[in-house]
């Protein structure tokens, strides 16, 4: 045994180094809720009231195009037993919470104004947000997409950001929930200018270190493989450390980088797969969501075309959440309905089988998985995700698994706070 003994400090000497360098590299889930989706609002339409203005229209389009769970069933395909419960809870949700996350757009949805426009934009929509915050209605996780570092538009992305980080520092509105965007990404090193830049307004406008974290959009070629043939986005991950906070994949710029015709351009084309799933093994173990993109195909004018632009929107957000991809974007407040009980069915759906399971693993019944801990994990997940949305309450959790969140958290080894 003292052989072995020796040799085991032998290895642990040698392994030392890639020891910490894994820990440092992948510490796991960061904890904390990931929002189901980002919604992108033009910084010209952005106002005080755009999240309670969301969910009103998204409820008078239910109102007008399916008043009830019957006929909205019919339409999305929701699975049979679920139609009213799910009809209710996509109802509560438009009312309370219609947006989960918001970015205010200055980069493809607002354009190229003069200077002077956009400073002024920059201004209102930190002002707005401030307010919003203040009274209660803005979206959980609220902030900008900035333009991108590219030569091109690098001082103008700056200032903007400057003067809308200024504006929130000002109102004291620069909380927990501020995510910053940068879009177009292009190199690892536009990732680790993301760094300084918001080191240097930290410093610039009196936060805290750390205040200030973004998310990087994968929707160019270059940021999925590189000129010497390897995964930029991996390396772009840990060049962002704590402050990169997810992968979002742009749907459009990605797919007519490559070249895609216009009419083929989908979140389910091969390539789009393809790139997300570079970014999907990038990311995994480093606590950076992945965010899949959005569907440029609306529900909008007449009845015909709103129940087309449902069902189509259903099934791709169900076709993301099936291929673990629990966040994407919306462009329409018609679009939260469908994001909303798509991903609440998911839930629903699997919550018995996972809650059985949980249960058998903590020896309080039978299961006929035979569950390992990495799938323990994976099922703890599922439910905590179900929580968080709002698809699955406290006491079914309680009552049905015999757990309560923080044993949740535990087996889905989160991170604490």
């Amino acid at each position: 045994m003292s052989e072995v003994h020796d040799l085991a400090a032998r290895l642990d000497e040698q392994l030392a180094d890639a020891d910490t360098a894994l820990a440092r590299q992948y510490p796991g889930d960061r904890g904390g809720r990931q929002p189901l989706h980002t919604v992108y609002v033009p910084a010209s339409s952005y106002a005080a009231r755009t999240v309670p203005d969301w969910g009103g229209r998204a409820l008078a389009l239910l109102d007008e195009h399916a008043p009830d769970a019957a006929s909205f069933a019919r339409v999305v395909g929701l699975p049979e037993g679920l139609s009213e419960e799910v009809y209710a809870r996509v109802r509560t949700k438009l009312r309370d919470e219609p947006i989960e996350d918001l970015r205010i757009d200055f980069e493809d949805g607002y354009g190229s104004p003069p200077d002077g426009d956009e400073d002024a934009a920059a201004d209102r929509a930190a002002d707005a947000l401030a307010a919003s915050l203040e009274a209660g209605t803005a979206a959980p996780f609220h902030g900008i997409r900035s333009k991108s570092f590219e030569p091109a538009t690098r001082r103008r992305g700056l200032r903007t950001l400057d003067r809308f980080i200024g504006g929130l520092a000002r109102s004291g509105a620069a909380g927990p929930g501020l995510r910053l965007t940068l879009p177009k990404v292009t190199s690892v090193e536009q990732v680790s200018a993301m760094v300084t830049a918001c080191e240097w307004l930290e410093e610039a406008h009196e936060l805290a270190r750390g205040a200030l974290r973004f998310e990087v959009q994968v929707e160019t070629p270059q940021a999925v493989l590189g000129p010497d043939g390897t995964a930029l986005v991996a390396r772009m991950v840990h060049a962002g450390g704590s402050r990169l906070l997810g992968l979002h994949y742009g749907t459009y710029d990605y797919s007519a980088s490559l070249g895609i015709a216009a009419s083929q351009q989908s979140m389910e084309h091969p390539a789009a797969d393809h790139a997300k799933a570079v970014m999907q093994v990038a990311a995994a173990g480093t606590g950076v969501a992945v965010s899949d993109g959005s569907t440029n195909v609306l529900p909008v004018g007449d009845r015909a075309a709103v129940h087309r632009g449902w069902a189509l929107h259903y099934r791709l957000v169900r076709r993301s959440l099936e291929r673990g991809f629990y966040q994407g974007w919306d462009l329409d407040p018609g679009q939260l309905p469908t994001r909303y009980a798509a991903t609440f069915a998911f839930y629903r759906e699997g919550f018995a089988s996972a809650a059985g399971r949980l249960r058998a693993l903590a020896g309080e019944g039978v299961s006929e998985y035979l569950d390992e801990p990495a799938t323990a994990a994976a099922l703890a997940g599922f439910v905590l995700r179900g929580l968080e949305c709002g698809a699955i309450d406290v006491d079914e959790v309680s009552e049905r698994a015999g757990l309560d969140r923080g044993r949740l958290a535990e087996l889905a080894r989160r991170r604490p706070g």
